[in-house]
Parts: structure tokens; sequence; C-alpha cells
């Protein structure tokens, strides 16, 4: 008995070490806080059913459990996706609240709009390689392919992402006044300010998923229709409280109802620093549950 607790202590204690590694992976990997925290169940099911006395090396195997745990919850996830109403966005990750939520690993909402365009084997390589620096050699262990079929894979993934995201770095102070120079416009009914800062082929992607008045069923396109979609919006929520938040890294403004988070709205700039090329607003209230309310403090 005491043998089998120390054994399971153990092995407690080895997964606790790296708990926020695996779960920024699969995060990364996934999307969505709820199905990480699934995958990092199943993952400390497979890991404490294992005598560590055998295992060489404790953190690629765990790395190696979750990644393929991850990749085996893919396919419930996207029937989920086929059936949602409205644009799938990322569940939004506060990266700037004391624990549990401070991922520094976190991708931008953005780039995780990207990734799921890949195939799920494309993104789980991508994302080890690009995100946490794995070699090829490491990551082919992992899946159980030859390095060459993953440098393949990863060559493809990154084509993929830079042509639909081209490497710009925008400094967060530029990407914080521009938000909260974005903001004020929008609250403010100025359609001429919004329109100004507003790329010609802007995007706004509204997730609602059905359950928030905030959403929408599709995709809106183009400065004008976009401006006002938002200027109408914020008619409409003229007693929610703003609160500039980090969200995945990123600044980011979060709506409060009096009951507590309404939404989540993210800009992604262009290359020039100055003007808004997607508007993200996660309104979905089973993607906000993680959302600090820190109003009081």
């Amino acid at each position: 008995m005491e043998r089998t607790q120390e054994r399971e202590s153990r092995a407690s204690e080895v997964f606790a070490g790296h708990r926020e590694l695996l779960f920024s992976i699969v995060y990364n990997m996934i999307g969505t806080v709820g199905d990480t925290e699934d995958v990092l169940q199943e993952t400390w099911l497979a890991w404490s059913a294992k005598d560590l006395d055998e295992i060489e090396h404790h953190r690629a195997y765990l790395v190696r459990i979750a990644v393929n745990q991850a990749l085996a919850h893919q396919s419930a996830l996207r029937r989920r996706k086929e059936t949602y109403l409205g644009p799938w966005l990322p569940e939004p990750l506060a990266t700037d609240a004391a624990e549990p939520s401070v991922r520094a690993e976190s991708v931008s909402i953005a780039m995780l709009v990207v990734l799921e365009t890949l195939t799920p084997l494309e993104r789980a390589v991508f994302v080890l390689h690009e995100v946490f620096a794995y070699r090829h050699t490491e990551i082919a262990t992992m899946l159980d392919r030859s390095p060459a079929a993953v440098r393949q894979i990863a060559h493809r993934a990154r084509e993929h992402v830079q042509a639909r995201r081209p490497r710009a770095r925008i400094d967060r102070r530029t990407h914080q006044a521009v938000t909260e120079r974005f903001v004020e416009a929008a609250f403010g009914g100025d359609l001429g300010a919004l329109m100004e800062m507003l790329a010609p082929d802007v995007t706004l992607w509204p997730d609602g998923g059905g359950k928030s008045p905030v959403g929408g069923p599709r995709p809106i396109r183009g400065r004008d229709k976009v401006a006002r979609t938002i200027v109408a919006g914020t008619r409409h929520n003229e007693d929610v409280e703003l609160r500039y938040r980090q969200v995945n890294g990123e600044p980011s403004v979060v709506l409060f109802a009096e009951d507590g988070p309404l939404a989540v709205m993210v800009l992604d700039l262009a290359a020039d620093g100055e003007h808004v090329r997607d508007v993200y607003v996660v309104s979905n209230p089973d993607k906000l549950a993680t959302i600090p309310d820190d109003r009081s403090e």
C-alpha cells in the first residue's frame, strides 16, 4: 500500500510540474480550454498507470501522450464545429491574470484562426516546432513518423500559415493604443474615425454560437459594413463596462454586463500597425467562462 501511494504521489508531482507546458501545447492544438482540460485528464490517466522507473525522459513522454490524446480528440471537436451556429473562434485565454490562466506560450487569436485551416497533424507539427521549438526528430518520435515526413509536414504547414498570415511584428504599445482608439470611436458612435482605422478588406468575425445577441450568423466583410455594424452594436450595449485585458498574449477589451463577461473583442492589425484587418468578437458564454471578473479589485 505504501509503495503504491508513493508511486502515485511521485506520478502526481511529475505531472503537476509539467502541467502548464502540457496545457499550452494542447490548447494551441485545440483552441478551447474545456477540451484541453479533458485531454489533460486523459493524459493523467494514461500517465498514472505507468511505472515511472521504466520511463527515461518524463517530460518527453508526457508531451507525447498529450499530443496524441489531443489528436485523438480532434474528430469529436470537428463534429461540434460542423454544427456550430455562426463563425467558430478559439476560446479566449486571459494571459494577464494570476493563475491558472497565465500561459506565456499562448498563440494569438488571429494565429489560432489560421491554424484552424491546417489539418490536425499539420497543426500539431507547426505548434510543436514553431511555437515550442521541438526538433523534427523529437516530433517524429512523438508522432511515430519519420523525420523526413515530419519535415515535409512542417514545410507544408509553414507555407500555408505564411500565405494567410505574413510575418509582421506589431509593437504591443502600438496595438494597445490602436485598440483604445478603436473602442473610443466605436462606443462614441464616431463612424468616420472608425472608418479611417479599418482596412478596406476588414472582416468582422462574431462568435456567439447562437447563444448571444452580440454574435451573428456569418462574418461581415468590408470597411463600410463592418463600421456600421460595430457602431449599431455598441448602441445596444451602452450600459456595458469596458476593461482592457491581455488575451492570448495580446491587448483586447472585455465587455462586462452586470452579471459577468459579455464579450471579448480582439483586433488584428495590418502590417503597417495602423489599420485593423480583422475584428474578432467572442460572445458565446460557454467560451467566456474562464475570463476572470475582477472588476471589484
